[in-house]
């Protein structure tokens, strides 16, 4: 069984078919994660000015600080479209929840484990994304982070 039919749980995601089948240029199925990746799939299968995407289609190492280990991260997409001066330009793009995007607050309400789960998700957040931009900038790429509130303007 592949990594992505087995990371498949239909209790927790759906499966996603585009409309414009050309421009999907990954493997299938397209599996949605969570309604804001739903979303954002609808996005670029009906935008015009997007000319190809993909789903989880790239690999990208980097080092855990959590778990103290080489790892591998799959951003949500991979989606070219063309530039003001009519060059191919490609992202790589995460969509997070913003609260996961912000270093966490050590508010004193909250418990010793939540405490300790929001600062090791948001190590290995910031780990991933260090590694993402990185890759990204050896290849002239753009990697962007998108929240609820760029997804939902």
């Amino acid at each position: 069984m592949s990594l992505i039919k087995h990371s498949f749980d239909p209790s927790r995601h759906e499966l996603f078919t585009p409309k414009n089948t050309k421009k999907y240029i990954g493997k299938y199925p397209i599996i949605a994660r969570s309604g804001w990746e739903r979303t954002f799939m609808r996005w670029l299968d009906s935008n015009p000015g997007i000319i190809a995407w993909t789903s989880e289609g790239i690999e990208v190492p980097y080092f855990d600080p959590v778990r103290n280990k080489q790892r591998r991260y799959y951003p949500d997409f991979v989606m070219k479209t063309i530039g003001n001066d009519n060059k191919e330009l490609t992202y790589l793009v995460e969509i997070k929840p913003y609260k996961e995007v912000m270093a966490p607050t050590l508010s004193k309400g909250k418990s010793q484990k939540t405490r300790l789960y929001e600062a090791s998700t948001y190590a290995t957040n910031s780990a991933k994304w260090r590694a993402a931009s990185e890759f990204c900038k050896r290849r002239n790429w753009i990697f962007k982070i998108i929240t609820e509130k760029e997804l939902y303007k």
